[in-house]
């Protein structure tokens, strides 16, 4: 009966520490997210190497062959990009009816934790960041790149942004998890899209360490990642995200 006691303390005394380590904000996941991915990552969208100052990351342009498109103080910083857009994850609260993403921030815990949800982050160059907005993921064969050797295109009338096909697995990933955690909608076209980005960039030794390295802090891992749960046309977002519990 006492080791009993002891274990179930244990189980407690962990899951309490996990809880505690889990970003209450963006600012927190910002310093957070990059302790966990520096200093092997690069930036996201154009694998340019980064150096960093403190928490200031510092892209290399011209170790990836980067172009300023027009923003030069932003192509020079790194910036942590939500894979899955704020706009995307918010406007379906009623937070962001009522007064868009300040007010869901001031209001809405649920939304604070999407905002600083550790695997929806990554480190971005600041002009792609800013370019890429909140546009939708595409497939823009008649688009020229638009940031030197950088392999992503945007076309911003249509408002749509295609990423590198090296990256397009992981993102395709980083979305069934913020819709299967938050009861998230993806439209048919998206999830066709993503199904089909899975297949063909699939889970990487890489994608699978930074996985583990985040899971402590969240209390869970990734699932579509680890490969514990599968995404299809018609799946149930199950939304075990929110329920807040701290």
């Amino acid at each position: 009966m006492k080791f009993f006691s002891l274990f179930f303390s244990s189980l407690l005394l962990l899951f309490s520490a996990v809880s505690q380590s889990v970003p209450a904000n963006f600012d927190q996941a910002k310093t957070l997210a990059q302790r966990l991915h520096a200093p092997a990552a690069n930036s996201f969208y154009c694998d340019c190497d980064i150096r960093w100052q403190g928490k200031k990351g510092i892209p290399d342009l011209a170790s990836c062959g980067y172009q300023i498109r027009k923003n030069g103080p932003r192509a020079n910083r790194i910036e942590w990009e939500h894979v899955m857009p704020a706009h995307h994850f918010g406007h379906q609260r009623q937070c962001w009816q009522n007064g868009g993403r300040k007010n869901c921030v001031k209001t809405d815990s649920v939304f604070r934790l999407m905002e600083a949800d550790l695997y929806n982050l990554v480190p971005a160059i600041g002009e792609v960041n800013g370019d890429r907005s909140n546009f939708r993921f595409g497939v823009l064969p008649a688009t020229e790149p638009k940031h030197g050797a950088c392999p992503v295109k945007v076309d911003f009338k249509q408002q749509v942004f295609e990423p590198a096909p090296k990256v397009r697995g992981d993102i395709a990933r980083i979305y069934f998890y913020m819709a299967d955690k938050y009861n998230l909608q993806l439209s048919r076209a998206q999830q066709q899209l993503l199904l089909a980005w899975h297949k063909l960039d699939p889970v990487t030794e890489q994608e699978l360490q930074l996985n583990q390295r985040i899971a402590p802090h969240m209390g869970h891992d990734n699932p579509f990642v680890s490969g514990d749960r599968e995404w299809h046309l018609g799946y149930r977002p199950t939304g075990y995200g929110l329920i807040v519990t701290h």
